[in-house]
């Protein structure tokens, strides 16, 4: 078994306070190389992808650069998740890391937040994202924050940044599952806000699958390991990868009932079924599964 992507979080410190995110209660760290070491030996069996992410901003990571030889030196390929507002600091040494396979750029982080020129904040993050491409680099502009029927988002700059975009990716855009092709290697990703996972949160639906233990599984800055991405306090904890084998955290009761449910269509876990990101496939009619729904990343 392998998995087609790893959530390793690096941090889960945040220099934005967005309103779509639920932010975290667990301690504030950051991971140290040392237990990055340990970490990518363990997981190189499992798969070839690592996001930098589950919560956090991965940019702030002082130790970015070396973290991206380290797994590159590996041969994993790494995908970034960001705000954008740090990449004229982190310019040099995204670019310089040829482990970075794909860049995902969260541009409604703006309008979550308050204050900031938002034509300085898109031409940034659209300046780089032409230099990245250049480069090599896979880059996902995502505008995340759609009305749905049951969900409303704080979207009304979308039509702006649609218009900063286009001057430095002139139109027309190409149809591309899930959004858009502004150029070649960029990629702009439209979806509705959801809903993260809350133990507190009504049920949506026990009927459900996942690819949590699937194709992905998330490892927390602190070694704690869960079954998806959007575990953001680690109510799912399954182990400790910096003190046992994936193999054995796994092979766990709780770990393979959850595998089980998903399976067959089915939520185990309190959590899972109080997970809005799945409902938000429903709505389009199509499947519950996956969050890189237009650019692969083989």
């Amino acid at each position: 078994m392998r998995f087609k992507k790893v959530y390793l979080e690096i941090t889960n410190v945040c220099n934005r306070s967005c309103a779509f995110c639920p932010g975290t209660g667990r301690a504030p760290g950051f991971l140290s190389e040392a237990d990055f070491r340990t970490l990518i030996d363990k997981l190189r069996p499992w798969t070839d992808y690592l996001y930098f992410h589950l919560m956090g901003e991965p940019l702030l990571h002082p130790l970015l650069g070396r973290f991206l030889a380290l797994a590159g030196e590996r041969g994993f390929r790494v995908i970034l998740t960001t705000n954008g507002t740090l990449l004229p600091q982190a310019e040099q040494t995204l670019l310089a890391a040829p482990a970075l396979h794909k860049l995902n750029l969260s541009l409604h982080s703006f309008e979550a937040n308050d204050g900031g020129s938002l034509d300085d904040y898109v031409n940034q993050c659209a300046v780089f994202g032409a230099k990245a491409a250049a480069a090599g680099i896979l880059v996902n502009f995502r505008l995340w924050n759609e009305d749905s029927a049951a969900r409303g988002g704080r979207n009304r700059e979308n039509a702006r940044i649609l218009e900063l975009l286009a001057r430095q990716f002139p139109r027309p855009w190409s149809p591309s599952r899930g959004g858009e092709r502004l150029a070649e290697r960029v990629y702009l990703d439209r979806a509705e806000i959801f809903d993260w996972p809350d133990p507190a949160a009504p049920q949506e639906n026990a009927r459900h699958g996942c690819y949590g233990l699937r194709d992905q599984l998330g490892v927390l800055w602190d070694g704690t390991v869960v079954p998806c991405c959007l575990d953001h306090e680690g109510t799912l904890a399954l182990g400790n990868l910096l003190t046992e084998a994936l193999s054995e955290i796994l092979e766990k009761p709780r770990s393979r009932a959850i595998l089980a449910g998903f399976r067959r269509g089915e939520a185990t876990e309190e959590l899972c079924k109080r997970c809005g990101y799945a409902e938000r496939f429903r709505w389009r009619g199509g499947s519950a599964f996956g969050s890189e729904r237009q650019i692969p990343i083989r």
